[in-house]
């Protein structure tokens, strides 16, 4: 027995549909004057089929970030060495809205929003890395530090990456050139 087919739109192209709507109002309305109904009108799917993808409207911006630091947690979960598990990040984040909304923060006027859930994510990844150095048993203040100094250098190659996606390197040498600083 064969199921039925699904209707709607599938799960990666409303997603990309959602993200590119939601950029282009975030030009030219600004952040705070966008709504996520105003970014489901343009996308033309439902109010509920956002929250199926997104939590929040900030999480349009991120969700590529987020799932490529998802990947990357789980190879320290699968004690892949530190440097080579946040190295992955690089590997499968592409210029998207992220990308443009770093570039394009004044424009959008969303230069404080960027700042503190770049805020959020980072502390997020300090704290599996530090999880991780403390399971291997270095000490807590250590972990934390060092954690702390390779989680910003992450965000860090991203800012400095989309700032020159246009005709700069690819974000996994930035990143590789990041983490050895630390």
């Amino acid at each position: 027995m064969t199921p039925e087919p699904r209707s709607g739109r599938p799960r990666a192209s409303s997603r990309e549909v959602l993200s590119e709507a939601a950029c282009e109002l975030f030009l030219e309305k600004g952040y705070d004057a966008t709504s996520v109904s105003d970014i489901t009108r343009r996308a033309g799917v439902s109010r509920s089929s956002f929250f199926n993808y997104f939590a929040a409207k900030s999480d349009v911006l991120w969700s590529g970030f987020d799932e490529q630091v998802a990947a990357s947690v789980a190879l320290l979960h699968d004690d892949v060495e530190v440097v080579t598990a946040l190295a992955t990040i690089g590997r499968g984040l592409t210029p998207d809205a992220l990308a443009l909304a770093i570039t394009n923060a004044d424009a959008m006027d969303i230069a404080a929003e960027l700042d503190r859930d770049r805020a959020v994510r980072q502390f997020r990844l300090q704290h599996h890395v530090a999880a991780r150095f403390a399971r291997e048993g270095m000490p807590r203040l250590l972990a934390e530090v060092r954690a702390g100094a390779l989680a910003a250098a992450v965000l860090a190659a991203v800012w400095s990456w989309a700032d020159r996606t246009a005709t700069g390197r690819p974000l996994d040498q930035v990143l590789a050139e990041a983490l050895a600083l630390v």
